[in-house]
């Protein structure tokens, strides 16, 4: 029986990585989740029964050691972070605490129970900051240039990874994911927020105005669902130390995406899109094209969702929260 922990597992990805996994395993694989006492459900409520869930507090050191060394897992996916770009210029000591000290509390729990697990260490595209046009796709070498407190806080946490890899051995794998969404995406991120104010136009429960942030970013688009295979893949296949570009094939302006979620709607008509002065960032990252060619040559991942479907099954799913009659 291999055990799996996922940090995060309520979450939008950690969510669909458990859904992933179960699907996969049978009774070999056994899947432990960390929660929060005020965790959200709502995501893993379909599968809750056929999880091992735990209460812990990333920043609480004792919290985290006796959760892994009860465990003891084979494996760990460290997806928990606060991962809000915006959040982060109004919270930057929270961001750079959950996401750097809450990783080594992680990270010395391992090494105090003397446990040897593959530990995958999310960090992300955001790294990269703004990058040039001659830059472009994104390589693993390009230097970093954080553009945001989360930015920063995802820095510190790559390299702590690294460095605990280094220093004691610890088996860390790192990815730097670049965008993804699907159902579930949590309604503060561009597409998913574009759902969620489409869907509430079409009940009639706001006024049929839109607002948006920066159009003109340029994002390469993955599926969650595809996601989290990759990062499944990358556990099995994959060499403690390295680390990897993940993204989807996707390429388009975030007003391109706001116009193809748009075309779903029978309410596109009448729709007016107004650019939301307080959506802004401070500094923002606007050309994110991945180079994945070294996680596709160390597994065979490719993304096979096209990005139509990620869209329209993103807006069912905000559609069916109102259907269901949660104001969400």
């Amino acid at each position: 029986m291999k055990k799996i922990l996922i940090t995060g597992i309520t979450g939008f990805v950690g969510s669909h990585l458990a859904d992933y996994i179960l699907g996969l395993g049978g009774r070999s694989l056994e899947v432990h989740g960390i929660r929060r006492w005020r965790s959200p459900m709502d995501n893993i409520d379909q599968i809750a029964d056929k999880l091992s869930l735990h209460y812990c507090e990333l920043l609480d050191s004792k919290s985290v050691y006796d959760t892994v060394a009860g465990i003891r897992p084979d494996v760990i996916f460290h997806l928990a972070a606060q991962s809000f770009v915006p959040t982060s210029f109004d919270m930057p000591v929270n961001t750079l605490e959950t996401n750097v000290c809450g990783t080594v509390n992680l990270l010395e729990a391992v090494r105090h129970a003397q446990i040897d697990p593959v530990i995958h260490i999310c960090s992300s595209s955001e790294v990269y900051g703004q990058v040039r046009e001659d830059e472009v796709p994104i390589k693993e070498s390009q230097p970093f240039r954080p553009a945001s407190p989360y930015a920063v806080s995802k820095v510190g946490e790559d390299m702590i990874a690294f460095q605990y890899f280094l220093s004691y051995g610890i088996k860390t794998i790192r990815t730097r994911m670049f965008t993804h969404t699907g159902p579930r995406r949590g309604e503060i991120f561009c597409a998913s927020a574009f759902s969620r104010q489409i869907a509430r136009i079409e009940n009639d429960l706001q006024e049929p105005v839109l607002r948006v942030g920066n159009l003109e970013s340029v994002r390469t688009f993955a599926d969650v669902r595809d996601t989290v295979r990759a990062y499944w893949l990358l556990v099995q296949k994959c060499p403690p130390g390295e680390v990897y570009n993940i993204g989807g094939s996707r390429t388009m302006s975030v007003g391109d995406a706001l116009k193809m979620l748009l075309s779903l709607s029978p309410r596109k008509g009448d729709i007016k899109v107004t650019v939301d002065k307080a959506l802004l960032r401070p500094s923002d990252v606007t050309l994110q094209i991945p180079d994945c060619t070294k996680f596709k040559q160390a597994t065979g991942w490719e993304p096979e969702i096209p990005i139509e479907k990620t869209f329209e099954d993103l807006l069912t799913y905000w559609r069916r929260r109102y259907t269901r009659g949660r104001q969400a």
